[in-house]
């Protein structure tokens, strides 16, 4: 009797299994990278503006706020706002202080970091996410 060579069923099944599993745990890496690198540019933006802010106290009694930002965006130049993080700046100006804040949205919703802020407040910076660690 002559033996018929190939694959049976169950044998495709286990080998379509196991590409499935490892696939969708190359995707969940892959998201997880992609929200890591977005996060990274997130925090760029925020280090810029925390530059742009001690050159206009430098020259200035004041850093500026967000109102006074949209009122003279030719002297501090725009807040940049990504597709992924929305940033914000409020100021306090009985300590000479301000707090940038970059809110996550749409699919940065799902990093584990949450909102990411920087604040300063009299010579020195706090770096902070409200949630996970290892986030800064």
């Amino acid at each position: 009797m002559r033996r018929v060579k190939g694959f049976t069923l169950i044998e495709l099944m286990i080998v379509v299994l196991i590409i499935a599993v490892l696939a969708g745990l190359a995707l969940s890496a892959y998201n997880k990278q992609v929200r890591k690198s977005r996060r990274a540019e997130a925090k760029q933006i925020i280090a810029d503006i925390g530059l742009r802010q001690e050159k206009w106290r430098s020259n200035n009694a004041n850093y500026l706020g967000a109102d006074s930002v949209a009122a003279d965006k030719t002297a501090f130049g725009a807040i940049p706002s990504g597709t992924y993080y929305t940033i914000s700046i409020t100021t306090n100006l009985a300590p000479a202080a301000y707090t940038l804040t970059a809110v996550p949205k749409g699919d940065q919703l799902k990093d584990n970091c949450g909102t990411l802020t920087w604040a300063y407040s009299l010579g020195v910076v706090t770096k902070s996410a409200t949630a996970g660690t290892d986030c800064w």
